[in-house]
């Protein structure tokens, strides 16, 4: 026995199934967009997630120790090992490179790292593809991981989130939900750019011809009046063709500027840097500034070195005065007059000495300028009322 309403639900199949798409050639190249198609394979999408993948893989990592008078930089065997060696097979860059892509696109939004150990120590740090990775809850608020069919505990492992799930907070969503329209859009916009300019009706000249005679009743009399009466030997010679059979009019084709392409695709673009947090520039869009840049590297590029560098000190940090620290000073667009201006001021008031201000310009340090000088005529704070100027009857800061 038919289930009942079987017959309408196929007729609604069927309609579902139906589209409508445009049509360019008598070969039927059609522009519609079939299937679906990953963000990782979006140009856009996979251009803003490599730059802040590259910029977190060129900081320097530093492991520092609070200590009463602030925070001092350590160097040793643990500082070396997580900033320069992480993975024996890859660099550091490349290390944090795939740790971040796994994190912003691969992942959607996780990226696990697998320490290696031997005696105790840590030897390796193993960025995991996130195709070996499953996430297997234990209630809302636990879950452990299987990294090819092995079971790993969370505290066994790194794991990074980005953008975390609204009911499982310890797993992260990514931007795959924010994109996945735009990226449609923008590839729609590549597939119509592709099939229109690849299309050939594009004819810049209409020749209207008298078909009474029979003259267009096959490809070779329409040749025939085209080699009688348009063509000519010589470039730049006049038509000659009869005013009563024949008549020739010029028209603009279609454009890109006429689909509105250009606009689409640039809001849309404008669109995925936002999300990503990216400015705008990066994907081709607009034109650089320092401060656009500068935002950037404070509002994107920092929060995810810090969740990055917390996640690491946490797991692998055994003491508690013991942190690691991405230097995101480092990718802040300063240039060398800025460098100079500003140490050089901290260096007139003793706040860090020449070495340092060398160091700054990425030049060598040289003897003698390791201590901490001030100018002649600058006093303590705490003898700024002492002066004499200030008294009454006094001199001026001469007397002093």
């Amino acid at each position: 026995m038919k289930k009942p309403f079987s017959f309408f639900r196929r007729e609604q199949t069927r309609q579902r199934d139906t589209g409508v798409a445009l049509i360019l050639g008598s070969e039927q190249d059609s522009i519609c967009v079939p299937g679906y198609t990953s963000l990782d394979r979006n140009p856009e999408v996979l251009t803003g997630c490599r730059r802040i993948a590259e910029l977190i893989g060129s900081i320097t990592i530093h492991l520092m120790i609070n200590t009463a008078s602030g925070d001092v930089r350590i160097t040793n065997e643990l500082s070396r090992m997580i900033d320069i060696t992480p993975m024996p097979n890859m660099t550091r860059k490349t290390w944090m490179e795939a740790i971040v892509m796994n994190l912003l696109l691969y992942g959607r939004g996780n990226s696990v790292v697998l320490p290696h150990t031997e005696r105790g120590y840590l030897r390796s740090l193993e960025p995991i593809s996130a195709g070996r990775v499953s996430f297997v809850p234990v209630g809302a608020s636990d879950y452990y991981l299987l990294i090819d069919g092995r079971r790993y505990e969370a505290d066994e492992v790194l794991h990074f989130v980005f953008n975390p799930d609204r009911y499982y907070l310890w797993q992260g969503r990514g931007v795959h939900v924010s994109l996945k329209e735009v990226a449609d859009n923008l590839k729609q916009a590549g597939a119509t750019k592709k099939g229109f300019l690849a299309s050939k009706w594009k004819p810049s000249i209409i020749v209207k011809v008298d078909a009474g005679a029979g003259t267009m009743d096959s490809p070779e009399k329409r040749q025939a009046i085209l080699e009688e009466y348009v063509k000519m030997d010589g470039a730049g010679q006049p038509w000659i063709v009869p005013a009563e059979q024949i008549s020739v009019e010029q028209i603009r084709p279609l454009t890109l500027a006429d689909l509105a392409i250009s606009d689409t695709v640039e809001v849309d673009k404008r669109t995925v840097a936002a999300v990503l947090g990216v400015p705008p520039f990066l994907l081709g869009v607009g034109e650089y500034t320092k401060a656009a840049w500068n935002a950037f590297v404070q509002n994107t590029v920092r929060p995810l070195a810090v969740g990055i560098a917390q996640e690491m000190t946490r797991k692998l940090i055994l003491s508690p005065d013991w942190y690691l620290k991405f230097n995101i000073l480092s990718l802040m667009d300063w240039d060398i007059k800025t460098i100079s201006d500003v140490f050089g001021t901290l260096s007139d008031r003793g706040f860090v000495s020449g070495n340092e201000v060398r160091d700054r310009l990425g030049m060598s340090p040289v003897e003698g300028l390791d201590e901490y000088r001030v100018l002649e005529n600058y006093i303590p704070i705490d003898m700024s009322g002492l002066q004499k100027k200030l008294v009454q009857g006094g001199g001026g800061d001469a007397d002093l």
